[in-house]
């Protein structure tokens, strides 16, 4: 079995912000593999079914983003799964918009809810699915940047990588992290950046 969770925050307000990213990325697998995402428990809304024949719980936490570790530990310690078993899907400005990166293991790279997800489990050893939502101009405040509605085109770039997203959890899951980052690492390198 896997917990596939995406960070975002709750409530209609939020719901086409860059930081509700993970959630959209969520509602994607859902639609694809069939699963409807509204059972509540451990602090979010789940749904399970299966992806190449292995169990999935999907989630999205209704705490806000940065209490979302709390709901990351209580899904795991339900399905009794260790923190391996988790993939987390999350935006990052450290990264460019149609920019995707799998990590293993890591620091949170100053995301709140990835912050709050590593000192709740007292781990970084899961697998994360970045999604780049960075702007190409100078944004006095990205805190304000990353919780505003998306306009038309950051809506268009932002459809393409959840459905790249959704490609690259499929792959993780068939063939493992490793795999999937030596195909998504390098497929999104940037000028400079040494792929993994």
């Amino acid at each position: 079995m896997r917990l596939i969770v995406g960070l975002g925050n709750p409530g209609i307000e939020y719901q086409w912000t860059p930081h509700n990213l993970g959630f959209l990325a969520v509602d994607e697998l859902a639609s694809r593999w069939g699963i409807r995402v509204e059972r509540p428990e451990g602090k979010a809304l789940t749904g399970r079914g299966t992806f190449g024949g292995e169990e999935i719980v999907l989630g999205k936490p209704q705490t806000m983003m940065n209490l979302s570790g709390f709901s990351v530990r209580d899904l795991l310690a339900k399905y009794e799964l260790e923190a391996k078993g988790l993939v987390l899907i999350y935006d990052d400005v450290a990264l460019p918009w149609g920019t995707l990166r799998i990590r293993e293991r890591g620091s949170a790279g100053g995301h709140n809810g990835v912050k709050s997800v590593i000192g709740t489990l007292g781990t970084e050893e899961f697998c994360r699915v970045r999604l780049g939502v960075r702007p190409d101009h100078p944004v006095g405040d990205l805190a304000e940047y990353v919780l505003r509605p998306m306009k038309k085109a950051a809506l268009e770039e932002a459809a393409g990588e959840i459905g790249e997203a959704g490609d690259a959890v499929e792959r993780v899951l068939r063939e493992g992290v490793a795999a999937a980052m030596n195909q998504y690492n390098r497929r999104n390198a940037l000028p400079g950046e040494e792929p993994a």
